[in-house]
């Protein structure tokens, strides 16, 4: 497709794209009135202090005259659940994001949300909100990738027709991998770099030294016996700085792990999970987690080691799950 073709096709689109501003999405009812035990809630988990939100007392003193739920929480009175959008019918709001979909901008992220309040809102107001779609942009290249920012407009009013407050609430949808970091086509095709390399110092050289022949090891010290990792030249159980090296079955447990996602160097893969493994011989070490989906790793899990050759100068031992 010429980029002439390519225009017409994006303004084409866009032209669609924009007959849903201005139409309504419909209403939505809050499922409880404004209560004390939800606002108790948001200010625990937000440090709020303000007694005006749970003291009935100092709330009483104050200008409003009794307790009142903090500003932010409007949305919060109104939020429906996490139920699937349907895969036909529907708002137009869900006809606007199956068409969104459909030219592949299938990832989503929130982007702001202003507010604008009317009167504070006490216990036992009920809300309803009335919702439109305000405004969807042209195509932009954002560092997530290429997409549509799409504005709802939201009122905020009482069960009998008091306004209360409104909310712009915005989001990208784009194209998933074209993004900042997608690789040009022209770059594809550059040999990957090297993984960075290990400080190697005269302390840990024969630990990587071990790796390198398959070998995993444990610095251990001769005076009390005590197993340390990572090595070091003195001992804190019994100060010796003598020392040698246990070879270490290569068993253990995760003991705790990380699945790594962003931001992404081009010598690993992703996602990639880090895992701090206990070994069976009570130190711990960490190591990348490898021959199972990230999704199933579980602290706790048995592992055992295997030896990575990253290229001629770098094997490091990784770990998977225990036959």
């Amino acid at each position: 497709m010429s980029d002439q073709d390519q225009d017409q096709d994006k303004q084409a689109f866009l032209a669609k794209l924009k007959e849903f501003e201005g139409v309504e999405i419909g209403t939505q009812d809050g499922a409880d009135a404004v209560n004390q035990a939800m606002i108790r809630h948001w200010v625990e988990a937000m440090g709020d202090q303000n007694p005006i939100y749970t003291d009935a007392e100092a709330a009483a003193q104050s200008v409003h005259g009794e307790v009142i739920a903090p500003p932010v929480m409007l949305q919060a009175w109104v939020m429906r659940g996490y139920a699937p959008r349907p895969t036909e019918g529907g708002s137009a709001q869900d006809e606007l994001m199956r068409l969104v979909e459909s030219k592949g901008f299938t990832s989503v992220v929130a982007t702001n949300c202003e507010q604008e309040y009317d009167r504070m809102l006490h216990i036992g107001d009920h809300l309803r909100t009335r919702s439109v779609i305000d405004s969807i942009s042209e195509e932009k290249h954002t560092g997530l990738g290429v997409g549509h920012f799409i504005t709802t407009r939201v009122e905020y009013e009482t069960l009998d027709g008091e306004s209360v407050g409104r909310q712009l609430f915005r989001i990208l949808k784009f194209r998933p991998g074209t993004g900042r970091g997608a690789a040009p086509a022209a770059e594809e095709e550059k040999p990957r770099p090297k993984r960075p390399r290990p400080a190697i110092t005269r302390d840990n050289a024969f630990w990587f030294e071990a790796a390198n022949e398959h070998r995993l090891v444990i610095q251990r010290c001769s005076g009390c016996g005590a197993l340390r990792h990572p090595p070091r030249p003195r001992c804190d159980k019994c100060g010796s700085y003598e020392w040698d090296a246990l070879e270490a079955s290569g068993r253990g447990t995760v003991y705790s792990f990380v699945v790594n996602h962003h931001p992404q160097v081009p010598s690993f893969d992703y996602p990639l999970a880090v895992g701090l493994i206990e070994l069976e011989e009570g130190t711990r070490l960490v190591a990348d987690i490898v021959g199972i989906d990230t999704g199933d790793i579980k602290v706790g899990m048995p592992v055992e080691v295997e030896f990575v050759e990253h290229d001629p100068e770098l094997t490091l031992p990784a770990f998977h799950p225990a036959k």
